[in-house]
């Protein structure tokens, strides 16, 4: 059993669904609402969304249950009082309500606490108004705001709720995608999209910068640039066997030894060639196996077509696993509308000491069963769910509103959106309770639920708002720790 001090100090990720027990997330904070219509995507929005409904009705029962889960004495008995406080403060890093927890960590209080030390401040300060090109009377001004609000603004881009000073960060919601922890090292980005930059930026200081990473300092991993990069022209730089990019949404830790990358429209093939060599040469895991997605917005990364819900049970999209022709068949508009060269999938496998002799793996379903069966050590037979319940049109309909992206807190339960109906039912077919997080949540108050006890449940966060983001409850997390 762990001690509080362990788990506070500790980070370790050996698989996707071993009891969680500490994690990374942010809440929806005010540059989301500042998000016009003519730049939402290049800001790699889809859509404006409506950031007091995102925020009230939908995102803070994600941090409830989370806490229910992690922490649970922040929020045990308290529910009424913190629903009931018009300013949300329990949810705000800094107010006096804030629910400062160890175990469920927002990016901004850590921001904010590095800050506090004045060479950091000063250099962080520095790097982000180069990038942004603002003045130097500007950068000057900045160092006039205390730390929690000059973390604050520079994750939102705006000064309090009126001036913006630059462009808002609506992507650091996401925050699987700043970092991945493998076994006991952090893998650290390196995004795809110029709107994502100062992200980088900030999680590389915080991560170097903040004691609770401290011990790690040496086994944070950066992945370095093609060497000649300045010199290559900008088409070659374009280039997928060039560049140099890597999003977490592409990392998933599946067994101790075993680790999966995806290429795809934000994981580059050069990126994932540099993590396998280093990786192996740090002998962090022993297996990697790649898989090449096509470049798609509506797939965007792989935990955007597959997550894992157990260690016997994975949720994906059918028409990239095995019964994928048959299904494309079916749907004849679709498979036409598509491109020759973006229906390319691609499933390598590599191990330590045979880099020069991959295998190749038909299809997902036979990688995930190699998974749950030899690497997880699972008995059980493997079993798939699909999205939208393997019904057309449902199946990609659903997919693009995150049907396929959940996070497990524990061996057979996960979080994800309420609107995927047809998936839903595909779950409560193979034995699931579905439950929504606000009735999870009463349930927890008047005893009747225990999380601990909690076995084979979907739990639904409301998700009007949340959807249209483009994210689902994986994309909003990075864990750090898990049993």
């Amino acid at each position: 059993m762990k001690t509080a001090k362990t788990l506070k100090e500790n980070i370790g990720i050996t698989s996707e669904t071993g009891t969680l027990r500490k994690l990374l997330i942010h809440s929806p904070d005010r540059g989301l609402g500042k998000v016009v219509p003519s730049k939402a995507q290049d800001w790699l929005f889809e859509d404006i969304v409506h950031l007091d409904t995102m925020r009230r009705e939908e995102y803070d029962y994600y941090v409830k249950v989370l806490l229910y889960f992690l922490d649970p004495e922040k929020v045990k008995g308290k529910l009424k009082d913190i629903d009931s406080d018009e300013s949300r403060s329990f949810y705000i890093p800094g107010s006096k309500d804030y629910f400062n927890s160890d175990k469920v960590i927002d990016f901004q209080k850590l921001l904010a606490d590095i800050l506090t030390d004045p060479t950091t401040r000063s250099n962080l300060t520095a790097a982000i108004c180069g990038i942004e090109k603002c003045t130097y009377l500007t950068q000057q001004k900045l160092h006039e705001y205390d730390p929690i609000e000059l973390a604050t603004i520079f994750i939102s881009g705006s000064l309090s709720d009126k001036k913006m000073l630059f462009a808002p960060l609506p992507n650091l919601i996401f925050m699987r995608d700043i970092g991945i922890v493998i076994n006991d090292h952090i893998l650290l980005n390196k995004p795809a999209k110029s709107a994502r930059t100062r992200e980088s930026i900030l999680a590389q200081t915080v991560f170097f910068q903040h004691p609770m990473f401290e011990k790690y300092r040496d086994k944070i991993i950066e992945i370095p640039e093609n060497e000649r990069h300045f010199l290559l022209p900008d088409d070659e730089k374009a280039s997928d066997f060039q560049r140099c990019t890597l999003e977490g949404g592409d990392i998933m830790m599946v067994a101790p030894k075993h680790l999966l990358i995806g290429c795809s429209e934000r994981t580059s093939i050069f990126a994932a060639q540099q993590v396998m060599k280093i990786l192996f040469e740090k002998n962090v895991v022993d297996t990697i196996t790649i898989i090449k997605i096509p470049k798609k917005r509506d797939f965007m990364h792989i935990d955007t077509i597959f997550t894992q819900v157990k260690k016997n049970i994975w949720v994906l999209l059918s028409s990239l696993a095995r019964t994928g022709d048959e299904a494309k068949k079916k749907d004849v508009l679709h498979f036409f509308a598509q491109k020759k060269e973006d229906q390319e999938f691609k499933i390598l496998q590599f191990f330590k000491g045979l880099e020069n002799k991959p295998i190749e793996i038909d299809n997902l379903e036979d990688l995930l069963t190699d998974i749950s069966r030899n690497d997880l050590g699972c008995d059980e037979e493997v079993t798939f769910i699909y999205s939208g319940n393997r019904e057309f049109p449902f199946g990609e309909r659903e997919q693009w509103t995150d049907s396929c992206n959940l996070l497990a807190i524990k061996d057979g339960v996960v979080i994800g959106y309420d609107r995927n109906d047809k998936t839903l039912e595909a779950f409560r077919d193979k034995g699931f309770r579905i439950i929504a997080a606000k009735t999870l949540l009463e349930a927890f108050e008047n005893g009747s639920l225990t999380p601990d006890t909690l076995t084979n449940t979907f739990i639904t966060l409301p998700s009007a708002e949340l959807s249209r983001a483009r994210g689902g409850s994986h994309c909003m997390s990075m864990p750090l720790l898990r049993d």
